[in-house]
């Protein structure tokens, strides 16, 4: 007798969420590796943008959703925890209703096993909350939790999460024990984890609406840079083929009718020559008429004549690059993965491929421990002397980090202790040289722009 798992993508707790793409790609690959061991697998996702059963929540309006897979949640305003009282925001759960949730959890099959994902550290309130339900609605049944936060909050996790279990990193590295601690079970398939092509296709055939589909071409990063989290969540940095990349793209799209493809990687464009333009050479050889999206930053050293041309004949349609800061100093000391010059000839390559300003999205950070308003200022108006879009990202102190000590003791709420703190809404290293106010003027700058 098979045995029956259910996963369960949790609901988003924020003052803020919008739909880019996202997709629980992690928690899914976990169920093509349950799926060809044998396993029933049922997924429920609380952050179902579409659920048929939202159209009687009168007290909820539905977003109209945009044709390329992405736009708005539905949401409904709840109480703010108690260590975000003070802050003068709506605090909203993003996603089905809990009652939807408890139904949907009555109506399966009980399951064996619960595997709950997780995502960014400060939210996990949504986390804890479907928890709850999971133990109301299915008493007895044990709760795996896995995931970003768990990962980076290991402790907060495992102390306060109601989980029987709480595991860190990549979720195909620890299943196998799960399933054998749990059941006795061993795994009759486990993939090579140094290539990333022998893993299932994620089971993406799960999710109750297919409008997208992200395409993972790497793990990790070879960049360290000094803010992000990439070399903690990643073991290494490992790569996959480029035409099974395409082969896979090929699949969603003639079995599935899927057009739209979202890039989720943190170094799409490194090794280009051996990754990236095979990639994009053997997607317009096949002719799929399809729009890829990259609402994770690609990086702009990577971009060159050849690529620009590739990237906009093979239909990639959002592009966003990290470039962070216009501050050479800051760049140094952050990394070194870009300069103002690279930025310049990147855009000049861009337009020339057919790409216009406003398609090219240039995130800054703002917010980092010790930064001042004018460094913000000038590298918003750098990036539109350049011709490009500059887009404000509140920068959120991830634990971990390189930046994140420097971070703890500039920021004037307890990041270490609450994870609730880390919340890039709250601007969490503000500081009398960048406050709240003047990063609300310097996002109006970022925007007041006629792009053509």
């Amino acid at each position: 007798m098979k045995r029956n798992i259910l996963l369960i993508n949790p609901w988003i707790y924020d003052f803020a969420a919008y739909d880019f793409w996202i997709k629980p790609l992690g928690l899914l690959y976990v169920a093509g590796f349950l799926r060809i061991n044998g396993y029933n697998v049922h997924l429920i996702d609380c952050l179902n943008p579409s659920h048929p059963e939202m159209k009687c929540e009168t007290n909820i309006k539905l977003p109209k959703r945009k044709s390329w897979g992405n736009g708005k949640y539905p949401k409904e305003h709840i109480q703010k925890p108690g260590p975000l009282a003070d802050i003068p925001k709506r605090y909203s759960r993003y996603g089905i209703t809990p009652n939807i949730f408890r139904k949907e959890l009555l109506e399966i099959k009980r399951p064996d096993l619960v595997f709950v994902t997780s995502m960014m550290t400060y939210w996990y309130p949504g986390v804890f909350e479907a928890i709850k339900i999971i133990r109301e609605t299915l008493p007895g049944v044990p709760v795996v939790l896995g995931g970003n936060y768990v990962t980076l909050c290991l402790s907060h996790a495992s102390e306060n999460s109601g989980a029987d279990f709480t595991v860190a990193g990549e979720g195909e590295r620890n299943i196998p024990a799960i399933l054998k601690d749990i059941f006795g079970d061993d795994p009759i398939f486990i993939p090579d984890l140094t290539d990333l092509d022998s893993y299932p296709f994620p089971a993406f055939d799960l999710m109750p609406n297919s409008d997208q589909v992200p395409i993972l071409t790497s793990k990790g990063c070879p960049y360290r840079c000094t803010y992000c989290a990439s070399h903690i969540l990643n073991n290494d940095f490992r790569k996959r083929d480029p035409i099974k990349v395409v082969e896979e793209i090929e699949y969603w799209n003639k079995q599935y009718g899927i057009t739209n493809f979202s890039f989720y990687d943190d170094a799409l464009l490194v090794d280009s020559d051996e990754r990236a333009i095979p990639m994009l050479k053997e997607i317009i050889k096949r002719e799929l008429m399809c729009r890829f999206h990259c609402p994770n930053g690609l990086h702009l050293r990577g971009i060159t004549e050849e690529m620009s041309n590739l990237m906009f004949q093979s239909g990639f349609k959002t592009i966003r690059f990290g470039l962070e800061t216009s501050s050479v100093k800051r760049q140094i000391e952050t990394g070194g993965k870009i300069t103002n010059e690279e930025l310049r000839d990147a855009v000049n390559h861009l337009k020339k491929a057919g790409y216009r300003s406003r398609d090219i999205g240039v995130y800054l950070l703002c917010g980092l421990p010790g930064q001042t308003a004018s460094e913000v200022r000038e590298s918003i108006n750098l990036v539109k002397l350049y011709g490009a879009k500059p887009i404000i990202a509140e920068f959120s102190p991830i634990p971990g980090t390189t930046i994140w000590k420097e971070a703890v003791k500039t920021s004037p709420y307890n990041i270490s202790k609450e994870p609730l703190f880390q919340n890039n809404s709250l601007l969490p290293c503000q500081g009398e040289q960048l406050t709240y106010e003047m990063y609300r003027e310097l996002k109006m700058l970022a925007r007041t722009s006629t792009f053509t």
